[in-house]
C-alpha cells in the first residue's frame, strides 16, 4: 500500500465536500521555530514534548495498519508534524495531535482558568441536548447536570452502558439545541461531520484532547474546555504506567465565544 500524503487526503476529501477547516485552523496557527523532540505513548494518553519545553497530550486512539505520513514525528518541525494530525494513521494522528496541543495548550494561556467547567453558564432548561462520548464522570459533568433538560442523547463509539452507538449521531444530532463533543473526534475524523449535522446548535468541545484555539469559534464552535499540563514530567512517567485521568497533572482551560 503506498503512502497517505496529506495533499491527497486534501483532494480525496474536497471531492467529497468534507469541510477541513478545524485541521486547518489549527496548522495554520503553528510557528516555524519549534520541532518534536519526545513523544510519550500510554494506554489512554498520547504525549508531545517540543523544543521549548512545552508539553502536550491527546487521546491515545488505536489504529495503526494505515501506513505513517512521517516514519516518526520526533525531529521534525511542528509545522511539518501538524500536518499528520489528518493523518489514517490513529496512533501518528494521537501524536500529532499532543504535539499542536503541546503548542496551544499552555499553563501561562490566559484562558487557563483553574475554576471552569465544561458546562459554566449554560441553560440547559427545556433543551434537547447531544453528547458525543460518554463524558459523565468526566469534565466536571454529571447527570445532575442535565436534570433540567427536555432530553439527553449520549453517543459513543465504545458500547457504554446509557450510551448509543455512535452511528446514531446522524440521527439526533440536528435535534439538539445543544451538542457536547469529545476532542478526540478531531483524531479519529469524525469531527467535520459531526459539526455539520450540529451546525444549528450550541456546540460545545470538551475533554484534554481540545485545543485551546480561539480561531476555531470562527467555525461555528461556542466553546472550548480542555486542559493544560502543568505537571509535565509526572505526567510524562504516569501515562505510561497504567490507565488514567489526566486531570492530576493538569488545569482547564475555557474558550467561550460570550
Amino acid at each position: 500500500m503506498s503512502e497517505f500524503k496529506t495533499n491527497e487526503i486534501r483532494q480525496n476529501m474536497d471531492k467529497r465536500h468534507v469541510d477541513l477547516s478545524y485541521y486547518e485552523i489549527l496548522r495554520d496557527g503553528l510557528p516555524a521555530d519549534l520541532t518534536v523532540v519526545k513523544l510519550g505513548h500510554g494506554v489512554s494518553w498520547t504525549a508531545a514534548v517540543l523544543s521549548d519545553g512545552s508539553t502536550g497530550v491527546a487521546m491515545h486512539t488505536l489504529g495503526d495498519a494505515v501506513p505513517r505520513m512521517f516514519d516518526s514525528l520526533i525531529g521534525l518541525p511542528l509545522t511539518e508534524a501538524g500536518k499528520a494530525i489528518l493523518s489514517w494513521n490513529m496512533e501518528e494522528a494521537s501524536e500529532a495531535f499532543a504535539a499542536v496541543n503541546a503548542f496551544y495548550n499552555r499553563p501561562d494561556s490566559i484562558f487557563a482558568d483553574p475554576e471552569a467547567k465544561t458546562l459554566d453558564g449554560i441553560d440547559m432548561r427545556g433543551r434537547t441536548v447531544g453528547m458525543i462520548g460518554m463524558m459523565i464522570g468526566h469534565s466536571n459533568m454529571t447527570q445532575e447536570g442535565f436534570a433540567q433538560a427536555k432530553d439527553l442523547f449520549i453517543m459513543d463509539r465504545e458500547e457504554k452502558q446509557g450510551a448509543l452507538p455512535d452511528s446514531a449521531c446522524e440521527f439526533y444530532l440536528p435535534l439538539c439545541d445543544v451538542v457536547i463533543i469529545t476532542g478526540s473526534a478531531a483524531i479519529n475524523k469524525t469531527m467535520p461531520r459531526l459539526l455539520a449535522l450540529s451546525k444549528d446548535a450550541e456546540i460545545i468541545l470538551a475533554g484534554p484532547s481540545v485545543s485551546c484555539c480561539p480561531e476555531l469559534l470562527r467555525i461555528g464552535i461556542n466553546r472550548l474546555h480542555g486542559r493544560v499540563i502543568t505537571q509535565p514530567e509526572a505526567m510524562l512517567a504516569a501515562i505510561v504506567e497504567k490507565r488514567m485521568s489526566i486531570n492530576t497533572y493538569s488545569a482547564p482551560f475555557l474558550v467561550d465565544a460570550g
